[in-house]
This record gives C-alpha cells, sequence and structure tokens, in this order.
C-alpha cells in the first residue's frame, strides 16, 4: 500500500550531495522502522538504509557506510536520507518503506511504501 511519500530526487554530479525525504503519516515513527530502498535499472529492490521505530538504531549499506545518514523528524513527520559524496553506482530509484518497529532489510518485510523518487549521479 502507498501511505509513503518521497521527495527530493533529482540529477547530481559525482562528488555532490543530494537529501531525500519520506513523509510519513502522523503517529506512524513510534510504531513503524522507515527504511530506504534502491532499485537500479534491472536489479531487485535493496536495502540502503533504515532507522528503527523510536529512532534507536540505524542501518547502512556497506557501500553507503560514511557516505549517507538517515535521520527523523517527529515534528514534521519524516524521515530523511542524507546522501553526500555520491557515486554513479547511487543512481536508482529510492522508496521508503515502512515495517513494524524494527528494521527489515528484505522488502517483502515493508508493509507501506511510497511511489519513489529518482536520483541519477552524473559524471
Amino acid at each position: 500500500q502507498l501511505r509513503l511519500a518521497e521527495s527530493g530526487g533529482g540529477l547530481v554530479q559525482t562528488g555532490g550531495s543530494l537529501r531525500l525525504s519520506c513523509a510519513i503519516p502522523r503517529g506512524w515513527l513510534d510504531h513503524y522502522a522507515i527504511g530506504w530502498f534502491r532499485q537500479a535499472p534491472g536489479r531487485g529492490r535493496e536495502a540502503i538504509s533504515c532507522i528503527s521505530a523510536l529512532g534507536e538504531t540505524t542501518h547502512y549499506r556497506d557501500s553507503v557506510k560514511d557516505r549517507f545518514a538517515v535521520s527523523r523528524d517527529k515534528a514534521k513527520n519524516t524521515v530523511s536520507l542524507q546522501m553526500n559524496n555520491v557515486e554513479s553506482d547511487d543512481t536508482g530509484i529510492y522508496y521508503c518503506g515502512a515495517s513494524p518497529r524494527t528494521c527489515d532489510s528484505h522488502p517483502a518485510g515493508n508493509n507501506y511504501w511510497g511511489q519513489g523518487t529518482q536520483v541519477t549521479v552524473s559524471a
């Protein structure tokens, strides 16, 4: 089900920065972990980062550690993904997904999704 809404995608040069945002229904952040997933052309949806319900823990894919940072703003009901020093392999459609309380890196474990936002990294 589409209950989330991503924004902030676009075209960025290699080495640049981009900030994605995921709008969450009010009250959900205390009950759902929010994950960021990427789907590159010809590939399945893969987990990039996640923040658990209540913001207790965060997780990152090895390839984005030290470059990406996930955060949440309870007042604004949003979860953001700050992408720094982007690389060509970061290109893809980025989705946010919600799973009950703890992060689930498997797309099937996320009950709700957004429509996705395109990120394209150019040389």
